[in-house]
């Protein structure tokens, strides 16, 4: 439990540690956070199929897998529906014109948004304990966590132009992070309780991994000839390719 305590901080922390690096580099480079966000991304991947959806058809059958995966994507994709995300609000370009109310609710929109995507991730990172498997949880939780500095970074800016003094800023930013941190006690919670369910958690929990990284992270790190984030992006998942054989 101590482990899982220990995870769910981290995890939740990492927002909070981009949200500072945010703070201390305000006008980071296009090219630099594209590469960096999609890094995570192929870290990600690698952690949702690696730590959670090949465990699921271990543990359980293929057609739950495969029911699992979809019923992840098919949440987000509901909530989507209500509160967009990362490229849907950040892609409109006008951050350097005068801060409306209407630019400003557009912006809290977005931390909101963040909050919200962040829940099914703690309970993704939170689920991966479930199955015994120290190390997988780690390579799933580690990856998790470093998306979560990125995403963090980038409610800076915004929050900032907006008016919004740093700290109510931070303080949103870490709000980001607890909502991740709850959501990592509950995906434990839910396996502990019942086994049963262990299989259809862990591709529920890949299947929101994966929503967020082909409908979020991939579309905001392409803007035209972007080969170089494709890289960052098979680096990303061969690193964890590479730690969870030695770690295995």
């Amino acid at each position: 439990m101590q482990l899982v305590v220990l995870t769910a901080l981290g995890v939740g922390g990492a927002t909070a540690i981009g949200a500072l690096i945010g703070f201390l580099f305000k006008n980071i480079s296009h090219r630099i956070s594209d590469l960096i966000l999609s890094f995570a991304a192929g870290v990600m991947l690698s952690a949702a199929v690696i730590g959670l959806i090949l465990p699921s058809m271990e543990y359980g059958s293929i057609v739950m897998t495969v029911a699992g995966i979809f019923a992840g994507a098919l949440f987000l994709n509901i909530i989507d529906k209500f509160v967009p995300h990362l490229h849907k609000l950040t892609g409109s370009g006008e951050e350097n014109h005068p801060v409306s109310t209407e630019k400003l609710n557009k912006i809290l929109l977005f931390v909101l948004a963040i909050a919200i995507h962040n829940f099914p991730e703690g309970i993704a990172a939170g689920v991966g304990f479930g199955s015994g498997d120290v190390n997988q949880a780690l390579v799933v939780a580690g990856g998790i966590a470093l998306q979560n500095i990125p995403e963090g970074m980038v409610i800076i800016s915004p929050m900032l132009a907006a008016g919004i003094s740093k700290r109510r800023t931070l303080i949103c930013a870490l709000l980001t992070g607890v909502v991740e941190v709850i959501g990592t006690f509950i995906g434990y919670a839910a396996v502990s309780v019942s086994l049963s369910i262990l299989p259809f958690a862990l591709a529920f929990a890949g299947g929101t991994m994966l929503y967020v990284i082909s409908d979020e992270m991939i579309p905001e790190t392409h803007h035209g000839d972007e080969r170089h984030v494709t890289y960052a992006l098979l680096a990303g998942f061969c690193l964890m390719l590479v730690t969870d054989f030695y770690l295995g």
